[in-house]
């Protein structure tokens, strides 16, 4: 069965998923989406009931946790303990010094911790893929030629959102720069702008775009960013923006638990997915995002998953080397080698 003392150099590659928390999902009006599980989605509570301490961000790849979260704390789980982090790096911190053995985290950043602990963290899981958008005031963008031209806001220099707008538009024969002019500013600066109609075109993560499409309805979504990668990796490989990482020494301990807990969290997963109404409720009540209203409007989009075993790397692997042939930095300066990925033993 599929279960599937470093913090300054996070800083930059955190960016993109910081505001975000992570196959392109249908907007909120349309038809709930088909959770996308490769774990056993029927949670076993066994004899295991090793103390795991976990950390969460906000946003997308927190959003998938919520059903697991609630459990823990009416006591089904009572051995699970959830913490919400605001920062990208005080995951890592909390990871490098053992305060969490499991921790959500951005894919690129995961690699980028498991090369400076020399293999001592590992992926668990995929929690989320592509939540990067591109939205206009108007509507003259239905392809990435279209912005031949154009000036675009975009969050995350120096992080995957820049790394994903370039390679794009290089695929397409556009030259960041040249023939469009990639302009880099703060996340709350560009939904601001967006917002009042200021700027006419920006690239940025859910929930932030759920929120402008909310309070101006002359915004739409031109682009979805993970359509427009995997069309121009025409590789099979995803946009796969975030995951759950967890302490080798951890998972040597404690195969069990940590099998167990997958299983767990690909149930929350369908829980999440299966309830929007209840689910944007749990995502409120543990300030993954603002209100309730953003959460229902966001899950759709968020790309939520959970992809483990051997599943990962052949989701991972083309994504990380767009990224290295991109910064080589982006991915902790060398591909992640196969221990890389937990894969439980048969």
């Amino acid at each position: 069965m599929h279960m599937k003392k470093l913090i300054s150099v996070f800083a930059a590659a955190a960016m993109g998923l910081s505001l975000a928390g992570c196959s392109s999902q249908p907007a909120a009006d349309e038809k709930t989406p088909e959770p996308q599980v490769t774990a056993s989605a029927e949670p076993e509570v066994t004899e295991d009931t090793t103390e795991i301490n976990i950390g969460v961000l906000k946003g997308p790849t927190g959003m998938g946790a919520v059903g697991l979260m609630n459990d823990a704390d009416s006591g089904v789980y009572p051995y699970y303990h959830f913490s919400l982090i605001p920062e990208v790096t005080d995951v890592v911190a909390r990871l490098s010094n053992g305060e969490l053995d499991m921790g959500a985290l951005p894919t690129n950043v995961a690699a980028n911790l498991y090369a400076k602990t020399n293999g001592n963290v590992e992926i668990i899981a995929i929690n989320c893929l592509g939540v990067l958008y591109i939205l206009e005031n108007g509507d003259t963008v239905h392809s990435v030629e279209d912005l031949k031209g154009r000036t675009i806001y975009c969050n995350g220099q120096g992080s995957n959102p820049e790394y994903m707008i370039n390679y794009v538009l290089k695929q397409h024969g556009l030259t960041p720069g040249e023939d469009v002019d990639v302009q880099f500013a703060d996340a709350s600066e560009i939904s601001t702008k967006m917002i009042t109609g200021d700027i006419d075109l920006c690239m940025l993560p859910v929930p932030a775009v759920t929120t402008i499409l909310m309070k101006n309805e002359n915004v739409r979504k031109a682009l979805d960013m993970t359509d427009e990668y995997a069309a121009a990796a025409n590789d099979g490989s995803v946009l796969t923006m975030g995951c759950l990482a967890a302490r080798k020494e951890f998972i040597e301990e404690h195969p069990e638990a940590v099998n167990q807990f997958l299983a767990n969290y690909a149930a929350s997963v369908e829980t999440v997915l299966g309830d929007l109404d209840a689910s944007a409720e749990l995502v409120a009540k543990y300030e993954i995002t603002g209100n309730a209203q953003v959460a229902k409007a966001a899950l759709p989009d968020a790309s939520i998953v959970c992809i483990t075993g051997a599943d990962l790397k052949p989701a991972l692997e083309g994504y990380f080397q767009v990224l290295f042939d991109a910064e080589p930095s982006s991915v902790g300066g060398a591909m992640p080698g196969d221990d890389f990925y937990y894969v439980p033993a048969e």
